[in-house]
């Protein structure tokens, strides 16, 4: 790996509800290729480990032996700043979406700072469930030929890895933000408060569009570039709204 690219912090690599262990291993191998390490298994339908991943994965045994486990997307994104959810489908939410240079362009200039970062993707089947799409920074599709747009979980890997490895060559400079981004952790965090806050004044009615408007404001927060501080300063708002007023003001 070149300087360059050895300064750069690469992104983990979390494959939602893979099924079969020999599209793990492919993808494992993908990510070796390019030089990503930290692969992440959100509930694996075979189990962990798993001997047709790792006879798959072609001698990529550092991704296949150091790979995580975790029950949830949300416990998978928990300690990353920028994560991007990879998708084809159009879908009906306000986010961001990018083409992988632009995402990955802007996923290396976050990662230059010191924080860590995520590609999330989808299972084999369907793919990422809006929920969890909610939940990422930005979401990135590829330039795919819509007569025949269906891609595999290890090509889509590959893609990505190879993007990555490509802008991270070349890291763009920039200056040392004052304040790091804040972690998916956090963000969800605000949302939960923000959330708890509106439901006692009915903000969310109709019932029957409560989840929506909740996953909307999800979307809102998750996309909005915020610092760790920012995200500190909002949730001292919320609490002294929360406050009761007393007799004398």
């Amino acid at each position: 790996m070149s300087t360059a690219a050895a300064k750069a912090t690469p992104p983990v690599v979390i494959l939602v509800a893979p099924q079969l262990g020999e599209n793990i291993g492919a993808a494992a191998r993908a990510m070796a290729n390019f030089g990503l390490t930290e692969l992440r298994l959100v509930a694996p339908r075979d189990g962990w480990p798993n001997e047709r991943a790792r006879a798959t994965a072609s001698g990529a045994n550092t991704v296949i032996d150091n790979a995580a486990v975790y029950d949830t997307v949300d416990e998978a994104v928990a300690d990353l700043s920028f994560v991007i959810a990879t998708t084809r489908r159009d879908r009906d939410m306000t986010k961001r979406v990018l083409g992988p240079s632009d995402g990955l362009a802007e996923l290396t200039s976050v990662a230059a700072t010191g924080v860590k970062t995520g590609i999330l993707f989808g299972r084999e089947r369907w793919g990422l469930e809006n929920d969890e799409v909610a939940r990422a920074t930005t979401i990135v599709t590829f330039p795919v030929d819509p007569e025949f747009a269906s891609l595999n979980v290890a090509q889509s890997v590959l893609l990505m890895a190879y993007e990555w490895r490509r802008t991270a060559l070349a890291p763009p400079a920039l200056p040392e933000p004052e304040n790091p981004p804040a972690t998916r952790e956090e963000i969800h965090g605000l949302w939960e408060h923000l959330a708890s806050a509106l439901d006692p004044t009915g903000y969310f009615r109709p019932a029957n569009m409560a989840d929506k408007m909740r996953r909307n404001l999800l979307l809102i927060l998750s996309d909005a570039g915020w610092d760790k501080q920012q995200v500190k300063t909002l949730r001292g708002v919320l609490n002294h709204l929360a406050r009761r007023p007393t007799d004398d003001g």
